[in-house]
């Protein structure tokens, strides 16, 4: 299995992910501006969409997104997904939230062309939706006790706040310290150079 990812970037959710599952892996860096991978390939001719994250299967089989990815990924690990009749839609309702109202209000922080205007309402937004989720955290983690492939995803949505100068909500701030000490979390983040 390969993932390809960029240090930092939102792949770090599925990097964490893969190892929280123990599944082994390849890590394959993509340079997002130059569509190239570490080894000089053209990443376009991998995945067509030009970002990251990828992961090819062993089967040789392609899936890319965020949702996507870490939902076969609490497929192969369930210790990763809440539990309960529920459990995998409260997941996927959860991944979507991410990805669709968190994970994308963040696109002035990466235009080169976002003035200060733009961001400010961006982190606005950002800071409206994630106190949304800490309305809602009632346990150690986003969907209850244990922790989930959604948590590795907020975890860097969250690490993205930080470094753009935005005030996480309590309790989202002891949150983000207790997921950064998770064991895999630590590993993630030293394989990808942030640590």
């Amino acid at each position: 299995m390969i993932l390809y990812l960029a240090a930092g970037a939102c792949s770090l959710a599925d990097h964490i992910a893969l190892n929280e599952a123990s599944l082994p892996f390849e890590q394959v860096i993509v340079d997002l501006k130059k569509r190239r991978t570490e080894d000089g390939r053209d990443y376009n001719s991998i995945n067509p969409k030009g970002y990251v994250p990828a992961l090819t299967l062993d089967s040789g089989e392609m899936l890319t997104e965020n949702v996507a990815i870490l939902s076969w990924i609490a497929d192969q690990a369930p210790k990763l997904a809440p539990k309960g009749t529920l459990g995998r839609y409260r997941l996927l309702e959860a991944l979507a939230y991410i990805s669709t109202e968190v994970h994308k209000s963040f696109k002035p922080f990466f235009a080169s062309d976002a003035d200060d205007k733009a961001k400010a309402a961006a982190g606005q937004a950002i800071i409206k939706r994630l106190s949304f989720l800490a309305e809602r955290l009632k346990d150690d983690y986003l969907l209850g006790p244990e922790f989930s492939v959604a948590d590795g995803y907020l975890f860097v949505m969250l690490m993205w706040s930080k470094k753009n100068g935005l005030s996480i909500p309590n309790p989202l701030s002891a949150y983000f310290d207790r997921i950064q000490a998770r064991p895999a979390v630590q590993r993630s983040l030293v394989e990808e150079k942030l640590a």
